[in-house]
């Protein structure tokens, strides 16, 4: 009895000893398992970070030099060029808060036909710039007014403008007149014309006030201050 009493204690600690090591074993793998789940979610955490730092570092280097890709490029002056001054090129040729104003220039073999032709090419560079103006303005106006036929009214305007225009520019005042002979002997001719706005607008007042179908939509005061504004523009090109 002594003997198997003795073989089951013994048998007792043996299987208590190999459960304690059991259980350490499967701790000590519950640990590993755990830290390499905290080693992987590292790295994954460091390979996110430095993924999106790429991509950022990449975004920017894109940026810089699609930035430097809009920037024009400057054209560079070849050696033994020479300077050409082009005549009444200073801002007290553009068109102001006051007049309107165009230069040009003709060439022929004569210089009356070089100068008729100057003075054709200002003339039509002087009546665009007045058009695009007073296309402005009745716009701007026919806005305010809330005009009932919008379109009709816009091209009356500027039928009737135009008409004032070309009556007009045959008396437009040469603020400048220069010559010169080209090396094959032609004749180069420039010249500059002004006309003032507030001519142009009195003129304009006197035709529309007398159109039937623009006179009950025109208001004489308010068109001159919108075009007045609309003139002003141009001194901030001076």
């Amino acid at each position: 009895m002594y003997k198997y009493f003795i073989a089951n204690v013994a048998a007792a600690a043996l299987n208590a000893g190999t459960g304690a090591d059991n259980q350490r074993k499967t701790a000590m793998v519950g640990d590993s398992i755990s830290k390499h789940r905290r080693c992987s979610t590292s790295q994954k955490s460091r390979r996110n970070f430095l993924w999106r730092t790429w991509i950022a570092a990449l975004a920017v280097t894109m940026l810089f030099a699609a930035g430097c890709r809009s920037k024009k490029e400057l054209p560079t002056i070849q050696a033994g060029s020479e300077r050409i001054t082009i005549p009444f090129s200073s801002s007290a040729y553009r068109t102001d808060g006051d007049h309107f104003r165009a230069v040009n220039m003709g060439t022929s073999v004569d210089y009356s036909m070089a100068r008729r032709i100057a003075l054709q090419n200002a003339r039509t560079e002087l009546a665009a710039g007045i058009a695009s103006t007073v296309r402005a303005v009745t716009a701007q106006y026919a806005d305010q007014r809330q005009v009932g036929n919008r379109q009709e009214f816009q091209t009356r305007m500027e039928e009737e403008s135009r008409t004032v225009v070309n009556q007009m520019l045959n008396d437009v005042r040469v603020i400048g007149d220069e010559a010169f002979r080209e090396p094959d002997g032609r004749m180069t001719v420039w010249v500059a014309i002004e006309m003032a706005k507030d001519a142009l607008m009195n003129s304009m007042n006197d035709r529309l006030s007398r159109d039937e179908r623009l006179r009950l939509d025109f208001d004489q005061q308010r068109f001159r201050q919108i075009f007045d504004e609309e003139m002003k523009k141009f001194e901030s090109d001076r």
